[in-house]
């Protein structure tokens, strides 16, 4: 069964991470957060963007990405940013993997960066655009991998609600 996983490193906007939370419960994906955090994870806001979803959430939060590397080894770890050379669709996503995002004022620092070159991705955007909205950026990443991995574990089919589907 596919596990993904996503890591926010140092995320400082409570509705950012709120929103990502519920992306993850929806999707059956672990979240990992390094700290230090711009919020308390008992912000009203982060619990307001996660709604109800926020206690079904599978959370895991570590001091810093030392502390995440050595709870985490040998994991295979995508690194979401706008300065990698490819893109988000040419990799193979394992079942397991993990995909990280930097903070929103400045991304994953590029000393980590330069370090996992290989595995480093983007979303293509125009020129003129310094980077789309952390949640956004999570979940098309995120459905990508779920979608090379077939949607292992989802609901592929919905009901209406008062009416049926012809056929």
């Amino acid at each position: 069964m596919a596990k993904l996983n996503i890591v926010l490193f140092e995320p400082e906007i409570p509705a950012n991470t709120g929103n990502i939370g519920r992306t993850c419960v929806a999707t059956g994906t672990r979240l990992h957060l390094i700290e230090p955090l711009g919020f308390r994870l008992n912000e009203k806001a982060l619990k307001r963007a996660g709604m109800d979803y926020w206690k079904d959430l599978d959370v895991t939060t570590y001091i810093d990405y030392a502390d995440f590397l050595e709870k985490n080894l040998g994991a295979k770890i995508y690194m979401a940013t706008t300065k990698a050379k490819k893109t988000y669709t040419e990799v193979a996503y394992e079942p397991d993997c993990y995909i990280m995002f930097g903070k929103e004022s400045a991304g994953i620092p590029e000393e980590i960066l330069v370090e996992n070159q290989e595995t480093a991705i983007r979303i293509p955007m125009i020129n003129d655009i310094r980077s789309l909205n952390l949640g956004n950026s999570v979940a098309i990443v995120l459905y990508e991998a779920l979608r090379q991995n077939h949607f292992d574990h989802m609901q592929l089919e919905g009901d209406l609600h008062r009416l049926h589907w012809k056929g």
